[in-house]
């Protein structure tokens, strides 16, 4: 690879065999050397592919002006994320979760305290990213010597979250906000506790996540009458109750109407779970 600019001493901006440009960080990478030099493959640490010109632009911008241990310890805590999920996160997260580190070391030197009002949703709704956000925060602590509180790692975790479902943190925090709400109107319902250590739980929560999803995306399945909503209104019908209850709270609250095939789908797993605990 060619150097194309030189953002700082670390940070170099190139073209792989693609013809993609691609932002290269090593130490002294960029110490000395020219536009169209060829990059030492020995300093080369990360290479970074961003998604499109501007997200690659923002990304720049934010290497030259953060320290490059902020850098590097998020680089680190996003390979660390991709391993666990086994999932590709949207290549956005290099910006936001960068920016989201440097800001809470900063906020944590000039004492400014930080409480996070989901930390027990995410805790509850989001267990794999949630210790991902407890590895990060312990990284924290070992490479930049900073002890971010318990609230970090559910914002870090959140983080996550957004690239893991290609949302914005308005929308992550949004669907956050509705599970609690959903498995409170099941249990009134019902007049019953939902045992959580069910797998059926586990597929509802899972269930949920992928709703609210395309609730706040606008992005909610076909409304069109079908045999399969018409049996299960039929064969589940205080089940399908519950769920026009829940369809109510996301039209009131997110101005979205559920359809017929989100009702049906939704009245399902409400069986299986309100079943698993009887």
């Amino acid at each position: 690879m060619r150097i194309e600019k030189v953002i700082n001493n670390n940070v170099v901006s190139a073209r792989d065999l693609n013809d993609r440009e691609v932002v290269v960080m090593g130490k002294g990478i960029g110490f000395k050397v020219k536009e169209g030099c060829e990059i030492c493959e020995d300093k080369i640490e990360k290479i970074f592919h961003m998604d499109n010109q501007n997200s690659s632009d923002i990304f720049k911008e934010l290497l030259v002006n953060l320290p490059i241990e902020h850098i590097q310890v998020s680089s680190d805590i996003i390979s660390y994320a991709k391993d666990v999920l086994n999932k590709k996160l949207n290549q956005n997260i290099y910006i936001t979760l960068t920016d989201h580190i440097n800001f809470a070391v900063e906020r944590f030197k000039q004492g400014m305290m930080f409480q996070n009002p989901l930390l027990w949703e995410v805790q509850s709704f989001y267990r794999q990213e949630y210790l991902i956000g407890e590895y990060a925060v312990a990284l924290i602590r070992k490479e930049l010597g900073i002890f971010l509180p318990v609230d970090e790692v559910a914002s870090i975790a959140l983080h996550i979250v957004n690239a893991e479902y290609d949302t914005c943190m308005g929308e992550a925090m949004n669907i956050t906000k509705m599970i609690p709400v959903v498995l409170g109107i099941v249990r009134e319902h019902f007049k019953a506790e939902i045992d959580e250590r069910t797998l059926h739980y586990e597929r509802f929560i899972t269930h949920l996540k992928f709703l609210a999803q395309r609730v706040v995306k606008s992005e909610l399945l076909d409304n069109k009458e079908t045999e399969f909503r018409s049996m299960i209104e039929k064969l589940y019908p205080e089940e399908y109750k519950c769920s026009e209850e829940i369809a109510q709270y996301i039209g009131e609250h997110f101005q979205h109407q559920i359809t017929g095939e989100e009702l049906a789908y939704l009245t399902v797993h409400i069986r299986r779970v309100v079943l698993a605990d009887s």
